[in-house]
């Protein structure tokens, strides 16, 4: 009897391999290549990431296609009010907010700039909020406030993004100090090249140097006014701010 159970397991465990080869063989096909090959040895880890993968697609398409544009509306909105005050300079309540507005939706309490930035940092909206809350707080006197907030703001418009720049130099020339000063000036005349922007920047730079008593590089940058943008607002008068630098560097 032993010897017919050894024999009964012996034959059941060869059964159980050959099941076993033949399940393998079928689960994948010698004749496969490639992707199909590596698909089928794979399967359920090639599965699991491609559903994770089509979970992250669409968890993407929900923000950017949703979320973000709802985000920016509700921005924009916020920012009538704010812009209604500070249209009237009244920098505090455009800055702060607080007060009761009627909304379409009855009435509510409006944000200030500084907290549509904070809450919308997400949008473009959040990204202007953030030039206008720095503007609001140098408009005010308060420059070390200012100047976190105007470098925040990230969009490239051609004229906002040299003026945040600008802004940030004007900080830094109300707090004496200068050379930073000349650094954002220069920097912000060449972040957008156009008639408005790079002479203006370019004559602020100039002024902060002859404050330095650098008449030389005074000269340097509005002869170049002179020579690169003679019909702007800086332009047409730069001849007698060049002959009264050469006055007082005895260039």
């Amino acid at each position: 009897m032993a010897d017919l159970k050894e024999e009964t397991t012996v034959e059941n465990i060869e059964n159980t391999v050959e099941e076993t080869v033949e399940e393998k063989k079928k689960a994948v096909d010698p004749s496969l290549e490639g992707i199909q090959l590596f698909y089928q040895k794979n399967k359920n880890a090639v599965n699991y990431i491609g559903g994770g993968a089509l979970l992250l697609i669409a968890a993407f398409c929900f923000f950017k296609f949703y979320y973000l544009p709802d985000q920016e509306t509700q921005a924009l909105n916020e920012m009538y009010w704010a812009d209604s005050y500070f249209e009237k300079d009244s920098f505090n309540i455009a800055l702060k907010g607080g007060l009761t507005v009627n909304a379409p939706d009855g009435p509510k309490q409006m944000m200030g700039y500084e907290q549509i930035a904070s809450e919308y940092s997400m949008t473009k909206a959040g990204s202007l909020a953030s030039y206008c809350t720095g503007v609001c707080y140098l408009r005010t006197g308060k420059f070390d406030e200012a100047i976190p907030f105007l470098s925040k703001y990230d969009a490239h418009d051609v004229i906002i993004a040299p003026i945040a720049l600008g802004a940030i130099g004007d900080c830094h020339l109300e707090m004496n100090r200068v050379d930073d000063a000349v650094k954002f000036y220069l920097k912000a005349s060449e972040e957008s090249k156009n008639e408005f922007t790079t002479p203006r920047y370019l004559k602020k730079a100039g002024f902060a140097y002859e404050l330095k008593n650098n008449y030389e590089e005074a000269l340097k940058i509005y002869e170049r006014i002179q020579k690169e943008f003679p019909r702007s607002t800086e332009g047409r008068g730069i001849e007698k701010v060049i002959a009264k630098v050469k006055a007082l560097g005895n260039l």
